[in-house]
């Protein structure tokens, strides 16, 4: 190539990276500036003040029904006791003022039919009565008989209308099928209706469909469920056709964050132009504001890698504190810290773990917040 030809490519080459940095560049450096963690760990706000979006419950008769039924573990998790006195006290010494209480996997999908239906009735009417025996501690998402639909939606507009239970919680998939599948979308056409919150967790892997790994679920294969599940939630449109959802996802999205380019980039790719004429075609910016729509929770994830990839796909005001306890109480710090998560301070300063572990909780469920004065 002759010099003169060289010059004229790398001046087009700079003309284009001009018009990119144009069109770009204050996303991208506001990205940047968010996703940057501190150079110090900053101290963490003092006092009794966060708001617990991923915490679960086991109402007596809820884990005598796991055990009978063999789930001695969860995610590979010693099955954990469970009381309101017990959940007390970790808040009292975590400083965290109010749960919002949710059932963990398997749900009450370990039943069928009737057994399922009542199961999930008397979790979520135990619920109810926590939060009216100690309004300002305890909030709840609604456990649904699940996969069964028509039982779920009766559960979830007695739970939301009538026991006025914060949000619903839903697992990643029901006997292998996946949030985002069009069975489920009467469910959702519920939930949209009321604005309903919705904590997505994840669910185990039968045995014969994932590697025979010497690991408990809890460690990768419950992170790779919640990316599937977000993932199929926005190739089917669900997230586009129910924007009053809001959806938390657990554990910072599991590996959603760290995926969000590789699974934007597929809409300008073959995979793009083979699209189902009957789903809506993805684009990559409206994958990434999807992504940016969703809520997540720093469950187990209070790392500075951990925030700096949320933050990397939106902004702070959709990041929430969780602690998921009590399965997390083997990796919660005892070493005289009341800190829950001090790793967040490697990115958040005190004002910002403040709107992340309180102010956003409370802004998303408003029932919780009246009671708690937030």
């Amino acid at each position: 190539m002759t010099d003169s030809r060289f010059r004229r490519k790398m001046s087009r080459r700079g003309a284009l990276g001009g018009a990119l940095s144009g069109t770009l560049g204050a996303a991208a450096m506001a990205a940047v500036a968010r996703a940057t963690p501190l150079r110090t760990r900053q101290p963490a706000p003092s006092g009794t003040y966060r708001i617990d979006l991923h915490a679960h419950f086991l109402p007596p008769d809820y884990r005598a029904a796991l055990l009978e039924h063999g789930h001695v573990t969860i995610g590979g998790y010693p099955t954990p006791d469970w009381s309101p006195e017990q959940a007390l006290a970790f808040m009292d010494y975590y400083g965290i003022q109010a749960q919002a209480l949710s059932v963990s996997d398997p749900g009450v999908s370990f039943l069928r039919g009737k057994e399922a239906a009542d199961m999930a009735r008397y979790c979520n009417t135990y619920a109810a009565g926590l939060f009216r025996d100690h309004p300002e501690r305890f909030g709840a998402f609604a456990v649904l008989p699940m996969p069964d639909i028509p039982a779920s939606i009766a559960e979830a507009v007695y739970a939301l209308d009538e026991l006025r239970l914060d949000g619903v919680v839903l697992l990643s998939a029901y006997d292998g099928v996946y949030l985002g599948d069009p069975r489920f979308e009467p469910l959702l056409i519920a939930l949209n209706q009321r604005n309903a919150y919705v904590f997505v967790h994840p669910a185990a892997i039968a045995a014969d469909a994932k590697p025979k790994l010497p690991l408990p679920d809890f460690l990768e294969e419950f992170t790779f469920d919640t990316t599937r599940a977000a993932t199929l939630m926005m190739a089917t449109g669900m997230t586009q056709r129910y924007p009053n959802i809001r959806f938390q996802l657990a554990h910072a999205g599991g590996t959603l964050p760290f995926l969000s380019h590789r699974i934007s980039v597929a809409s300008q790719t073959v995979i793009g132009e083979l699209w189902p004429e009957d789903l809506p075609r993805p684009s990559l910016l409206d994958t990434q504001r999807q992504i940016g729509n969703f809520y997540y929770d720093t469950a187990l994830s209070g790392s500075a890698a951990a925030m700096t990839s949320v933050l990397a796909v939106t902004e702070r005001d959709h990041v929430v504190f969780g602690s998921d306890w009590p399965f997390s109480a083997l990796t919660l710090p005892r070493s005289g810290t009341h800190d829950p998560a001090p790793g967040l301070s490697d990115i958040f300063d005190a004002d910002q773990r403040m709107e992340v572990e309180r102010i956003n909780p409370l802004r998303q469920l408003p029932r919780l917040a009246a009671a708690v004065g937030g």
